[in-house]
């Protein structure tokens, strides 16, 4: 069992932290950053409870659908949700590269549940597969929605409504078509590598996108103090 706890919990851990220390500024208060993966944590269990629920019920008619709607939309919903209502206008978020800092929490709270859950059932010898492929991706759904929130609540062209939309639909169609791969059977492995390298290329160019924004946005509270 503590073999199996450990190798749940560790991918995420050590993903959060990658991308907690990425922070160049104002490093984010534990206890906030510690409350964002419980929060997603807890999303866990309902978000199950659903699917389970759309699958008994036969309301999933094709991989497609289960994919990108019964996993995608519903993962990614929920998790946006819960930022948009609960960190989003938190005062320690207070520069754009926070967004990937509490998005990749709630995310990794929710990879990290899920991936305990899996290995309990199917046994420890898939933890590695596991980090590589679910755990990591949902690490970076969870950039990309966090850029596009950063984003949404520092942007200076009046374009919030945007790139909060942006922040759950790309995520969105990412989740959905890592899914939809997933259920190709023999064949996925030609398709999961390269949409992997992918998405890390996107998701930390997300992350150097995020560093120019909050760089600008500290210069512009310089010049604000300064005047």
């Amino acid at each position: 069992m503590l073999a199996i706890f450990s190798a749940g919990i560790a991918p995420g851990l050590a993903l959060l932290c990658y991308f907690y220390l990425r922070d160049k500024y104002e490093t984010e208060p534990v206890t906030s950053v510690a409350k964002a993966f419980i929060y997603g944590a807890l999303l866990t269990f309902p978000t199950m409870f659903i699917q389970y629920v759309l699958a008994e019920e036969g309301i999933t008619f094709s991989s497609m659908i289960e994919a990108l709607f019964t996993v995608g939309f519903l993962e990614e919903f929920v998790k946006w949700f819960i930022l948009f209502y609960l960190i989003y206008q938190h005062v320690d978020f207070d520069e754009p590269y926070d967004g990937i800092v509490y998005a990749t929490s709630v995310s990794l709270g929710f990879a990290t549940i899920e991936n305990i859950l899996y290995l309990f059932a199917h046994g420890v010898e898939h933890a590695f597969l596991r980090a590589l492929l679910p755990v990591s991706s949902h690490a970076l759904f969870g950039v990309v929605m966090g850029f596009y929130l950063g984003k949404a609540k520092f942007n200076r062209d009046g374009r919030e409504k945007t790139y909060l939309l942006l922040a759950f639909l790309v995520p969105f169609l990412l989740h959905g078509f890592f899914d939809y791969i997933l259920y190709l059977e023999t064949i996925w492995i030609y398709y999961i590598v390269p949409f992997m390298f992918f998405l890390w290329w996107f998701a930390l160019r997300k992350v150097k996108q995020a560093h120019i924004l909050t760089e600008q946005h500290h210069r512009g509270l310089f010049r604000e103090r300064s005047s």
